[in-house]
Parts: structure tokens; C-alpha cells; sequence
């Protein structure tokens, strides 16, 4: 069984070089094996000088700078496709994997062979003491509003999931592609995984946690106090809350609830203050 493992990267040396390092500390079977395939988005910290330094075996690709996560995922994902792997194992760069992370997941497909799934692993942010990525459940099928879903004991099926931890099988691959180009840096994880479901298959939460993440996104609380300059272009950044993108997310999988999306994400940005009461 062959893994292709997708990174990509961008000025987080040693957040990179430490999920490397969980990775290849993996506790594997020995008739698992698994190839790096990490995009490189232009780096100025010299991360690819000390991912060659320190695992050669790493596939590097050098991007021009503007990929963002999505692009950057994209190109890993498209070198990885010749090698026609079992599985494609996303992995982002800040997170740190349980020595049993790919295996746990891997559990779900030696009892379960009638409908591939995708198997989602949940993080932990030590400094919030919560989980911070992993499987998702809609609170209403036609509404993009969700809630984590999470087991210590047993696989639970999601409706989308955040791809820090995400294994995909190679048949998935085959029908529905790779991450969708209409997204630049996040939702794209929250497309795939939603089309993969569309497509008739299966989004699968391991048990427990396999991995530790921050949630580095900022919160209603510190977007509050910037300028509304600031905040108006955090709602149109790829890295903030990529309005044009987002609303085209929405209007593709949940467009009865685009008038109340478009509604939430001006007030998030316009009056945080109010928003953070409302959401309370």
C-alpha cells in the first residue's frame, strides 16, 4: 500500500520541519509506505534548504509566491497524481501528528469496503484546550452553519471537514478531482469534502485525536478592535474571510441560505461588537 502525503509551505520552518518529523515517526505496517510530495510557495526562511537537509526523500516544488494554501495543495496534489498511490494523505505544514495518526485512520477501511470514504482526524489546540480542526456536521442540510463532531471510541460520519489531518482514497480521486481552482487559499477542504459526499461517498471522523493544531484564525474579539479599513479587507483577503469566494461557496452547496450568509458576514464585519453579542 502506497501513501502520497501532501504539504505545502511557506515561511514555517520549524512548524514544517516538526510535522515532518511526526510524519516519518508514523507507526506503521511495514507493507505501508508513504512519498512526500511539498510545494514550496516561494519561502524566504529557507524552509526548502532544511526540509532538503533533513529529509532528502522529501519531493519539493517551488511555487511563485502566490499560491496560498488551495494552490499550493493543488500543485503538491497534481505531482502526486503519476505515482498513482492507494491513498493521498493532506497534511498541513502546522500540525504535529500522534505517532498512530495514519494508522488510525486506516482502520476504517479494513471493516468498512462497500462505500470509499475519506477519513477526517481531529486536532487539538493546547492553548484554547478544544479541538481546532477536524469533521464537521451542518446543524440543517440547506445551511452552512455546523458544529465539530467528535468520538473518542468510534468513526462518525461528517458532512465536511477541515483537510490538517485528511486521508482520501485513490477511487474518490478518480471521480471528483482534486481541490477545486475556484478557491485560492481556505474552503476549499469544506468544497471537496462536501462534493465528495454529493458524489456518494462517505466523510469518516477517526476516533480520537491524532493530531495538535493552534487555531490561529482570529476571533470576533481582536477583529473588533481594528479600523473598519482593517476589517473590510479581512473579509476580502484569501487569508481572511475570502467574501467573493465564500459567497460563491455558498451559493454552490447551500444557495437557499445565501441572503442570511450575506447578511452574517457583512454584519461579522461592519459590527463585530454586535455580532459577538448575537452569537452568545
Amino acid at each position: 500500500m502506497e501513501i502520497a502525503v501532501l504539504i505545502t509551505v511557506f515561511n514555517r520552518k520549524e512548524k514544517t520541519l516538526s510535522c515532518l518529523k511526526s510524519l516519518f515517526n508514523q507507526k506503521l505496517d511495514k507493507k505501508i509506505t508513504f512519498k512526500v510530495f511539498l510545494t514550496d510557495d516561494n519561502s524566504s526562511d529557507g524552509t526548502a534548504e532544511a526540509v532538503k537537509h533533513t529529509y532528502p526523500e522529501v519531493n519539493i516544488f517551488k511555487g511563485n509566491g502566490n499560491l496560498f494554501w488551495a494552490g499550493g495543495m493543488r500543485n503538491s496534489w497534481t505531482m502526486a497524481l503519476n505515482s498513482n498511490p492507494d491513498y493521498y494523505f493532506l497534511l498541513n505544514d502546522d500540525t504535529f501528528l500522534k505517532e498512530n495518526c495514519i494508522s488510525s485512520l486506516l482502520k476504517y477501511y479494513s471493516t468498512n469496503t462497500t462505500v470509499p470514504a475519506i477519513t477526517i482526524g481531529s486536532t487539538w489546540d493546547s492553548f484554547k484546550n478544544e479541538i481546532s480542526y477536524g469533521g464537521h456536521k451542518l446543524y440543517h442540510p440547506k445551511k452552512v452553519p455546523c458544529y465539530n463532531l467528535f468520538s473518542e471510541t468510534e468513526f462518525l460520519a461528517c458532512d465536511m471537514a477541515n483537510a490538517n489531518i485528511m486521508l482520501v482514497p485513490k477511487e474518490i480521486v478518480q471521480k471528483i478531482g482534486i481541490l477545486s481552482s475556484a478557491y485560492t487559499h481556505s474552503i476549499a477542504d469544506f468544497d471537496y469534502t462536501l462534493r465528495a459526499k454529493k458524489a456518494g461517498f462517505k466523510i469518516m471522523v477517526a476516533p480520537g485525536i491524532l493530531g495538535l493544531c493552534v487555531d490561529d484564525h482570529p476571533d470576533l474579539q481582536s477583529l473588533a478592535k481594528k479600523s473598519l479599513k482593517q476589517r473590510i479587507a479581512h473579509l476580502k483577503s484569501p487569508k481572511g474571510l475570502a467574501y467573493q469566494e465564500y459567497m460563491a461557496f455558498i451559493g454552490q452547496h447551500f444557495p437557499s441560505h445565501r441572503p442570511a450568509a450575506f447578511v452574517k458576514i457583512w454584519t461579522k464585519t461592519l459590527f463585530p461588537t454586535i455580532w459577538h453579542k448575537l452569537k452568545r
